[in-house]
């Protein structure tokens, strides 16, 4: 057993560092019994660029994200789950989202909730000029201040999760600060739903204190379990933050 847990954390180790593609894909050992994930080197440099993956305060905070590349027809039920149990989220929106549907757009931001920039054009931001990646993220953001004018667009999410030292170094200098995870599972294949209590038991499973939860709003599964999540959650102690709750513990000075 010995040898096999250490040939697998040679290869979680070897994923993480893949410096000849110069590239990352966020990536992490899951956690388990309320534990977070083990990020590896990860960790240390996303806090060389001020970006985050959880709340490392060690509360009971939960922070709900939605990566939106096209719709499904699952977003209005979301939102209602979320409207009905006061719960904010995290929109991260591409540009064909945006311009497809301007009126979700619009009641994100009516809610209460955080519109985030998910590229423009879901660019592979490390295959890209820094003159193509402010474009990108740019027109992005243009867009959706177009569809909504009183949306504050400071949190971005890299397609896939790709990055490198580079990617996030624009993004600082532009005033955006990179947003991953720390629960995600795959839920974004249509046509291979498991029914809600699949995805139910994928966030239970990794739940921990201060988690940054990343689900897509194609999935009815999600749009289903939702109400379950939060509810259940908040039965065990958890609080549900905002993004700018989160930003806001990390300005203020300890009391």
């Amino acid at each position: 057993m010995k040898k096999v847990f250490a040939l697998f954390m040679l290869s979680f180790l070897l994923f993480q560092l893949d410096v000849g593609a110069g590239s990352y894909g966020w990536g992490y050992k899951k956690g388990s019994s309320g534990e977070p994930p083990d990020v590896g080197v990860y960790q240390e440099i996303l806090a060389k660029h001020h970006g985050f993956y959880m709340d490392p305060s060690g509360e009971k905070n939960v922070y709900l994200t939605f990566d939106n590349g096209y719709e499904a027809g699952y977003t209005e039920q979301i939102l209602d789950v979320l409207q009905e149990k006061e719960a904010p989220a995290t929109f991260f929106l591409t540009g064909h989202y945006v311009e497809d549907q301007p009126e979700l757009v619009r009641r994100m931001v009516a809610d209460g909730h955080i519109i985030g920039n998910h590229s423009d054009g879901h660019r592979d931001f490390t295959k890209i000029s820094k003159e193509e990646f402010t474009k990108d993220v740019t027109d992005l953001t243009k867009k959706i201040l177009n569809v909504a004018d009183d949306a504050v667009v400071q949190y971005i999410r890299p397609p896939k999760g790709t990055f490198n030292e580079e990617s996030l170094s624009w993004a600082n200098e532009l005033g955006y600060t990179h947003m991953f995870w720390s629960i995600a599972f795959v839920d974004w294949n249509e046509g291979s739903e498991k029914g809600w209590k699949h995805a139910y038991e994928q966030v239970m499973n990794q739940i921990h204190p201060g988690a940054i939860i990343l689900m897509h709003t194609v999935s009815q599964d999600n749009a289903d379990a939702l109400a379950y999540l939060i509810d259940d959650l908040k039965e065990q102690g958890y609080q549900f933050k905002s993004l700018d709750d989160l930003m806001m513990k990390q300005l203020l000075p300890t009391i």
